[in-house]
């Protein structure tokens, strides 16, 4: 009867943590949806009535976020920034999941170590890294030759190379745990049945790994298009989403227009998630 009842309080307690701590998590979230709707011109209580001004309002103070130029412009290069580094991130990924587990060579260990080493190195530190390389580079061939390399100053490509040099690295993980449940006899049945290399890798393997793939693309868009520390240091003209709501909130301050960014990138991103969790599920289940 006391184990029953210790067990009963220990479980009660957990259901208390677990709803304390998915409301911690919700908090947050909630309210910045909830501000992105209040008829206010500052996100804050109180409650002043529902409105959709901060969404598709045209005119000043209240201009909304689908009639801002900048804001718009910011998500385009947002979603340029985050295409280009998924598609590289992927195809770096499969061969880099290709090369560790199927590949056998000296010092294998330490270069699994070497690409998993961006993950754990601060942001800001591969932003600024990243920056001096770049430019380091540049200076050096325009002092020698007077040729400017436009390309290694801070601009859209140094922010995809700046965030490509951490995602891809995620892509490469999420591949390489799906590669390792590939049962190698499928593919050896099938080059036994006269099929080449190039057939059943598209027919066999790349089937097997479109999973992964998707849900890896899909962290990989999520990861770039909420990047902040290491996109702050090489961005140029082309500033994303990011870097255009934090420059607005260093100038003009917080509004509600930013809550309603705010609330569809969390739509955006719950339907992404959604999306990866659906891919990755085992149809047979």
């Amino acid at each position: 009867m006391v184990s029953g009842a210790t067990n009963r309080i220990m479980l009660s307690g957990y259901r208390v943590y677990m709803a304390l701590f998915f409301l911690f998590l919700a908090a947050p979230l909630f309210s910045a949806a909830l501000f992105a709707f209040n008829d206010s011109l500052f996100p804050s209580l109180p409650w002043k009535g529902f409105t959709l001004d901060w969404f598709f309002n045209d005119t000043e103070p209240k201009l909304g976020m689908f009639n801002d130029r900048r804001l718009l412009r910011g998500l385009y290069y947002s979603f340029v920034i985050a295409s280009m580094v998924s598609l590289l991130s992927i195809f770096v990924g499969t061969c880099n999941a290709f090369l560790f587990v199927r590949c056998e060579f000296r010092a294998k260990n330490f270069f699994y170590i070497l690409m998993v080493l961006p993950l754990i190195i601060p942001g800001v530190i591969l932003g600024i890294s990243i920056l001096v390389m770049a430019s380091n580079m540049a200076n050096g061939v325009e002092n020698s030759t007077g040729i400017e390399l436009e390309f290694l100053r801070p601009g859209l490509l140094l922010v995809v190379l700046g965030q490509f040099s951490f995602i891809a690295t995620i892509c490469s993980l999420v591949i390489i745990a799906r590669l390792k449940k590939f049962d190698i006899a499928m593919e050896e049945a099938a080059f036994n049945l006269g099929a080449s290399r190039t057939r059943v890798l598209r027919t066999i393997t790349l089937p097997f790994l479109r999973p992964a793939l998707i849900a890896a693309g899909i962290v990989a868009f999520l990861v770039s298009f909420e990047n902040f520390n290491t996109t702050l240091f090489l961005v140029g003209s082309e500033a994303p989403l990011t870097i255009t709501m934090y420059d607005r909130m260093v100038k003009v301050g917080s509004t509600p227009v930013l809550n309603a960014v705010s609330f569809v990138l969390i739509l955006g991103s719950a339907l992404l998630a959604v999306l990866s969790i659906a891919v990755q599920r085992d149809p047979d289940k």
